[in-house]
């Protein structure tokens, strides 16, 4: 780990076990993350999607804002999202089951795409209809390109995400590309219009896919979310 990469580490924990009521369990996050993760299905449509029998968690953002790279570094498992550097690849929901106690959903990113206008219109109905519409999604993280902060698309999807009353967590990318104090930045910048929002959870993390910045203490917030582990 690199100076860089340290400081920046060292703020994030600092700040984190801050903002919640004691330390996060990282134990907890890296048992979860530890155990079998299996794509289970490419949904299209609303009606091609898997039993809800346990909790969602949905990863949303603009295209190429690393959702995929995010859920491979998340899993450890370096090709289980496909990763791409061309915005608008993912094109369905992508569903991966987690140790049997939560479920994973890469959305197609909003936003720019190299795909024709009536297939983003799709994507675009497709994941509004996913977000307002699954009764077990718990919450959706928002992620935002640290080096760009929050976008007039991602302001939309957080108002759509309030009206629906559906939580969600604004979760900041690629910190790594940045230095810790431009991350901080962002951050304030992007909490302090969270604050608005009826609907978000008050923490923003802080997270590179990268370099693993933020893994843990994300994998701990989710772990939170997921079913219990069975007896």
């Amino acid at each position: 780990m690199d100076d860089h990469e340290a400081h920046g580490r060292a703020i994030l924990i600092g700040d984190t076990a801050g903002a919640r009521d004691g330390t996060p369990d990282l134990d907890a996050g890296r048992r979860l993350f530890a155990g079998e993760c299996a794509f289970v299905l490419a949904a299209a449509s609303v009606t091609q999607l898997p039993d809800g029998d346990m909790p969602e968690i949905a990863f949303a953002g603009r295209s190429n804002v690393g959702k995929s790279s995010l859920v491979n570094a998340l899993t450890g498992r370096g090709t289980l999202a496909r990763a791409s550097n061309t915005p608008g690849r993912t094109q369905q929901l992508i569903f991966f089951r987690l140790a049997g106690r939560l479920m994973l959903v890469d959305l197609p990113g909003y936003g720019f795409a190299k795909a024709p206008k009536d297939v983003v219109r799709q994507w675009h109905g497709l994941i509004n209809d996913y977000l307002r519409g699954r009764p077990v999604l718990r919450r959706a993280l928002v992620l935002v390109d640290s080096r760009h902060g929050l976008k007039d698309n991602d302001r939309d999807v957080m108002k759509m995400l309030d009206v629906a009353a559906v939580n969600y967590q604004l979760v900041l990318t690629k910190v790594d590309k940045i230095t810790p104090a431009q991350a901080l930045r962002c951050r304030a910048a992007v909490a302090a219009e969270v604050a608005a929002h009826t609907a978000a959870y008050p923490e923003v993390l802080l997270t590179s896919a990268e370099k693993g910045t933020g893994i843990a203490e994300l994998r701990a917030a989710l772990a939170e979310i997921a079913a219990p582990p069975a007896s």
